[in-house]
């Protein structure tokens, strides 16, 4: 009995030890999932950086749409009528003054004649000091196409005739600075004038030092030597191309003559200044120079005097990022004669008065239609040197 209960225990004891019944296979064996590679860090980094780059870049495209829609174009200014302060004033757009120096009546324009603005295209006064810091010894008008992206300069000699009943009548002297300067030029090519940009010579070197300097031809030998005290000039250069500093880009563009009397005249030397600031403004407007902007910023501040305001500097900053300086800007300079007399002073340039008309028609009328010598005031010249 005991015998048989010990073998009842050790079956049920090798029972649990057996191993479970025989399940059946599944019809379908299960499918194979491979194991997750975990990303490398490089992989990840770039991703990363990838994904940021993609929101930066959102970001520059919404603040740069939200930029040109909160920047309004500036505002055109219409046609001043001449005021009625001294000569040429007096006798109006309709009347020049003839060689003899009496009044020559010009049939009068149509009286329902209205000039009209050409959308986009703003005309700015642009000069530049002389070393005392007062005088305009260099002055521009410039014309700016926004819509076709081009730009007209054109020079006008500083020693233009200008009508006055007293004082110099050469154009850089006279009363009222740069405001009158504007006036005088506005009321003699008959545009309006939109805004004015004055630069101080320390300025412009300042500049053209800030850029590293700027790559240009010096158009002749220059020698010229001046030592009267605030001149102090001294410009020694030879004929062809070369990287020109910012006191050797300012010696370059004020000469004139060499000291044995050859070398350009005034109109040649206007020339030789477009041709330096279309060189500047190619570096300034070059990609590798937009880190920059403020320290051109800062030099603008110091050096320029300016009607413009800020959001008006803005809107056109904004209109000449896709400008190219080589192909869009055409320049001329005002053509005369520099042997003028009028009222004892000598030398007054007196302005051709059908190639004046010309130009300005070509490079900077603001109107949709072309100006005539009666919307003009050019003054003439009572005699001429012999």
């Amino acid at each position: 009995m005991e015998e048989r209960y010990m073998n009842m225990r050790r079956r049920r004891s090798d029972y649990r030890n057996d191993p479970p019944p025989h399940r059946m296979e599944p019809r379908h064996p299960p499918r194979h999932r491979p194991q997750k590679r975990r990303r490398s860090t490089a992989a990840s980094v770039a991703s990363g950086f990838y994904k940021a780059l993609v929101i930066l870049s959102a970001l520059i495209v919404a603040v740069y749409i939200a930029f040109t829609l909160t920047i309004r174009a500036p505002e055109q200014k219409q046609k001043i009528p001449p005021s009625q302060n001294g000569p040429a004033q007096t006798l109006g757009p309709n009347f020049n003054t003839s060689s003899s120096g009496t009044a020559s009546s010009i049939p009068s324009e149509p009286a329902d004649r209205v000039l009209s603005r050409r959308e986009g295209v703003y005309t700015i006064f642009l000069a530049a000091t002389d070393v005392e810091g007062y005088r305009t010894d260099t002055m521009m008008v410039m014309c700016y196409d926004t819509v076709k992206q081009t730009i007209g300069v054109v020079s006008i000699p500083r020693d233009t005739l200008v009508a006055r009943e007293s004082g110099n009548p050469h154009l850089v002297y006279g009363k009222g600075g740069v405001e009158q300067r504007v006036e005088d030029v506005s009321h003699m090519l008959g545009i309006p004038i939109d805004f004015y940009v004055k630069v101080n010579i320390k300025g412009f070197i300042t500049l053209v030092d800030y850029l590293g300097g700027v790559d240009f031809y010096v158009p002749c030998d220059m020698d010229y030597d001046d030592p009267t005290p605030g001149q102090d000039l001294h410009i020694h250069y030879k004929e062809g191309r070369q990287v020109l500093g910012g006191q050797q880009a300012m010696e370059v563009a004020r000469f004139r003559k060499n000291n044995d009397g050859s070398g350009y005249t005034d109109t040649g030397r206007t020339q030789t200044q477009q041709k330096l600031l279309i060189a500047l403004a190619k570096k300034v407007l070059a990609w590798n120079n937009i880190a920059k902007i403020n320290g051109f910023v800062e030099i603008f501040n110091k050096n320029v005097s300016t009607d413009l305001s800020m959001d008006e500097m803005l809107y056109f900053a904004s209109q000449a990022m896709g400008l190219d300086p080589s192909t869009a800007v055409e320049t001329a300079t005002l053509e005369g004669n520099g042997f003028g007399k009028y009222r004892g002073y000598k030398y007054c340039y007196e302005l051709d008065q059908e190639k004046t008309v010309e130009t300005v028609n070509r490079l900077i009328n603001p109107y949709n239609q072309d100006l005539t010598l009666l919307d003009m005031n050019i003054a003439k010249a009572e005699s001429y040197h012999t």
